[in-house]
């Protein structure tokens, strides 16, 4: 597995950034199982947008196995502590930076994430907040989603008031990410309203697999946009077991969304 660290400036950030990139194109010739002739090296490499959760980092949790096995690549962004969003602040388009930036970067430069179709997001907490957010704002880019335990915070955001925010972070920090509170639910930076925008529009939506521990704090959030989901007769697959906010829950699905994503599909 070869990695690769890309270091440019950002317009989005206003700065220089980086972000990690795996490729499973440096094949060893002294294991036979390597050698085998398989359909998933036979196709066009398709590619994994990889997001990390709160105070996490690029590359911080990455299924190597996973893109060897199945011959994808990995693009695992920075993603900081943004929610992946674009920020009220100057240099935070952070939603901007994955949506587009990230993957015309790649585009051009690799020669990967050519289509939506070739092209898949996943991430954990924050980071499933920023695949589901992401992937329903720039449909055009990702066909499918994969969510799990996702941070699905904004009508917690905003009933927020000045001075008071919970236990994560303080009010100042939610308002820089999402914008003015009061304003959020009926924002872009609201899965739900970027649903709606889609339907309205007849635009098709991205596939969405989603997922939550029984025993995860999010649990009652991720089942209000599984009931979302269902009020708005959007197909999706979601699911729950025995789990916390943990890599142990998220080894296991990750690996379930993969072969959902680059198996079970007509990718």
């Amino acid at each position: 597995m070869a990695n690769i660290t890309v270091k440019y400036f950002s317009n989005c950030l206003m700065r220089q950034t980086t972000f990690e990139m795996y490729l499973p194109n440096d094949m060893r010739t002294d294991l036979p199982w390597e050698q085998q002739d398989d359909a998933y090296r036979k196709r066009p490499m398709k590619t994994l947008f990889l997001l990390h959760g709160f105070t996490g980092s690029a590359g911080n949790y990455v299924p190597e196995y996973l893109s060897e096995r199945y011959h994808f690549a990995v693009i695992a962004p920075n993603g900081e502590n943004s929610f992946w969003l674009d920020g009220i602040s100057t240099g935070h388009k952070f939603c901007t930076l994955l949506g587009c930036e990230i993957p015309e970067y790649v585009r051009k430069t690799f020669g990967l994430a050519k289509t939506a179709e070739d092209t898949c997001i996943i991430g954990l907490s924050m980071g499933g907040f920023g695949a589901l957010h992401t992937g329903l704002a720039y449909p055009e880019q990702f066909s499918r989603i994969g969510a799990m335990s996702s941070a699905l915070i904004v009508h917690e955001v905003a009933g927020m008031k000045p001075g008071i925010g919970n236990n994560v972070a303080n009010y100042e920090y939610y308002r820089e990410c999402f914008g003015e509170p009061g304003e959020v639910l009926k924002s872009k930076n609201n899965p739900e309203t970027l649903v709606d925008q889609l339907m309205t529009e007849h635009k098709k939506i991205p596939e969405i697999y989603m997922c939550c521990g029984t025993e995860d704090f999010l649990l009652e959030n991720n089942r209000e946009f599984h009931r979302f989901l269902e009020s708005r007769n959007v197909p999706h697959q979601y699911f729950e077991s025995s789990g916390n906010h943990d890599m142990q829950f998220w080894s296991e699905y990750t690996e379930r969304i993969v072969e959902w994503m680059f198996v079970n599909s007509s990718m």
